[in-house]
Formats: structure tokens, sequence, C-alpha cells
């Protein structure tokens, strides 16, 4: 059974999937491999749009603070999303720019990586109870040396 935290980070990885398809590839172009989303159509409203795309994708920067994710991710999370912004403020090549750059699906493979490797890692061992070995030997052996003397 999955421990609760394992338990709470993949169910936060699921989200992260979900959103980070429906901003960045949730829509094909007929004919071509080339997929572009939400966030890509929302850029395209001039300045407005880029800075609303902006405060979509800050849904990842919440997600990777309630995982528990280090000040790194999150700041290589913050770098992504400042990246997209920038670009997608260039006109026109912005918005190409913002269709391919996908910050969104980047910041969540960057999330899951960390995470992956958080529950990797599996916690020490608990240290051997050499106090209550000792301590129930000692308890035998007054058992055993009343019974001896008893008998």
């Amino acid at each position: 059974m999955a421990k609760p935290i394992e338990a709470r980070q993949r169910a936060i990885l699921k989200r992260l999937d979900k959103f980070s398809h429906f901003t960045d590839s949730s829509i094909g172009i007929p004919f071509t491999r080339f997929k572009f989303g939400a966030d890509s159509i929302i850029g395209l409203v001039p300045v407005v749009g880029d800075v609303a795309g902006l405060l979509i994708s800050s849904y990842v920067l919440v997600e990777a603070q309630r995982a528990g994710a280090s000040k790194e991710v999150k700041l290589r999370v913050l770098r992504n999303m400042g990246i997209d912004f920038v670009g997608g403020l260039v006109p026109v090549v912005g918005d190409a720019f913002d269709a391919i750059y996908k910050a969104n699906t980047r910041n969540t493979r960057l999330l899951r990586s960390y995470l992956e490797e958080q529950l990797a890692v599996e916690p020490p061992p608990p240290p051997f109870p050499w106090w209550k070995l000792i301590g129930l030997s000692a308890l035998l052996a007054l058992i055993i040396g009343g019974l001896v003397l008893i008998f």
C-alpha cells in the first residue's frame, strides 16, 4: 500500500499531467504531429494574454510548493515561467515561441523528476533495539537464575 506522502505526490503529478496537457498540447493540427494548447490561444491577446498565461502557469508553482519541492526546483519552475512570459511578449514570433516552448510541460517534467527521485530514496531502517535486547536478556537471566536457586 502506498504511503500517504507518496500517494499525495502521485496525485499532484496526475493533476499536473492533465493541466500541462490542457495548456500545452490539447489541440492538434490535422495531418501533423504538432500540438498546442489553451496557453497558446490565450497568448494571442497581446500582453493581457501573456499575463493571464503567466498567472495560469503559476498553478505548477503552487503544486510544487504543496509537494514540498526544493528551493532549486521552484526557482527552475519560475525561470521557465519567466522565459515563456518574456518570449510570448514578442509580437507574432512570441505566439509561435509560446506554442513551441511549452513551459507547463517542462515544469511538470521537472517536478516529476524531482518527486520520483525523492520517492526512490527509501528512509534508512530504524536502528536495532539493542537496549531492549539487553533488557530482555537480563530479565531472562534473572528468571532462569531464580528458577535455578529455587529448584
